[in-house]
């Protein structure tokens, strides 16, 4: 849930104003740790993450085109289909920027900016870089130090020979999935009402280290002349469906902004590309960290997000116990006053209620299950082979 204001019309900076550095704290944690955990998923890049090879002799990808940006540009094809925009291809580079500075920032929402282009309905990004902001999970404050540091690093991209444009904003969600608030939504709106073409990304440090593949989401919003075509309760009921599969279960303090405006936006399919030298780089970043991958425990890596799902799942249930005594209550009052005339809608939310929290259960206890699983096989394996050689 983040906001941030004339990020890309900022006033020009002061002469020999360098871009500002990062705190002591962001330093701290994008350190080596950091830089380790994200790419210790390597392997999932390769596999989870679907990342393929482009062509390998011309890299084409790469190869922006300015005259073509400025036809697409004026003929703005997006301005008479609201859903034009299908797809966003994402280089390997800009995601591993883009989550390494998402779990740098812990519980405080991160913000950055993409680089790329158009290429008919879909987005190509090609790079990413991190502004020097941070908050809360209701608001990320855009200080002028951000204007000042975007300007400079556009003049430096430009003058190394990088013409691509920003193209998009990103930020992250610790915790709570990839979805857009209310303050995003109107983020995002602004964004494209008057740097379209423009995408939103979110990002989820904790569920990406949890489940060892990026969870990543892209949006687009309606404009507000556009409603979308399904109606608000359809929304809202498939938002609770997505809310009790195990991949999108939002915290319950969350629960009740999530898809609150899912009717005003849309998401498009992402996918991952790297080039020749990309592919070179990762092999070796592979071959340097595989030992911090194989060593390292689930358990002790995700705790304290694991910790924070069984809280949250108390206070579900808890919530869940007193809305069933609720109901059962106000149906034996009905039962006393009309015999046989009482309606199932109460039960059956209940029963879904219970449905979704079984859900998330079992969601918890199987990843523990498989963090201790994992120790037991490593034990076994690693602990018993000077024993075997005697």
């Amino acid at each position: 849930m983040t906001s941030f204001d004339s990020q890309l019309h900022p006033s020009p900076p002061s002469t020999a104003q360098r871009p500002p550095q990062l705190s002591s704290r962001q330093r701290r944690r994008s350190s080596h740790g950091d830089r380790k955990e994200i790419v210790g998923l390597m392997p999932a890049p390769e596999l989870d993450n679907n990342i393929r090879l482009i062509d390998p002799k011309r890299d084409a990808l790469y190869n922006y085109d300015p005259e073509g940006q400025k036809a697409a540009a004026a003929a703005r094809p997006w301005a008479r289909d609201p859903n034009y925009f299908k797809h966003v291809r994402i280089s390997a580079v800009a995601l591993i920027k883009m989550t390494m500075h998402a779990r740098s920032g812990g519980d405080l929402e991160v913000m950055g900016l993409m680089q790329g282009y158009i290429n008919d309905d879909t987005f190509v990004v090609t790079d990413a870089f991190r502004l020097p902001v941070e908050g809360t999970e209701t608001r990320v404050n855009a200080q002028g130090e951000a204007n000042e540091y975007l300007v400079e690093y556009l003049d430096l991209c430009r003058a190394q020979g990088r013409q691509e444009n920003v193209v998009g904003w990103y930020h992250s969600h610790p915790g709570y999935g990839c979805w857009l608030s209310g303050i995003d939504v109107e983020t995002e709106a602004l964004q494209q009402q008057f740097q379209d073409p423009f995408l939103a990304v979110v990002i989820d440090p904790d569920r990406t280290i949890n489940a060892g593949k990026v969870e990543i989401g892209a949006f687009r919003t309606y404009p507000s002349s556009h409603m979308s075509e399904t109606p608000s309760s359809d929304v809202a009921s498939a938002a609770a469906a997505a809310a009790s599969d195990g991949a999108q279960a939002v915290p319950l303090a969350k629960a009740a902004e999530f898809g609150a405006h899912a009717n005003r936006y849309y998401s498009l399919e992402v996918s991952h590309f790297k080039s020749t030298l990309d592919s070179h780089l990762l092999e070796l970043l592979w071959h340097k960290y595989w030992v911090q991958t194989l060593s390292q425990s689930p358990l002790l890596t995700n705790r304290d997000f694991g910790s924070k799902q069984m809280l949250d799942l108390s206070s579900k249930i808890k919530e869940a116990t007193t809305a069933f005594a609720r109901t059962r209550t106000s149906q034996n009052l009905l039962l006393s006053t009309f015999t046989g005339s009482v309606g199932g809608g109460g039960g059956k939310v209940a029963d879904r209620a219970v449905e979704k929290l079984a859900q998330d259960s079992n969601l918890i206890a199987t990843k523990e299950k498989s963090g201790l699983m994992a120790g037991e096989i490593k034990a076994k394996l690693f602990n018993d082979l000077g024993r075997r050689e005697l």
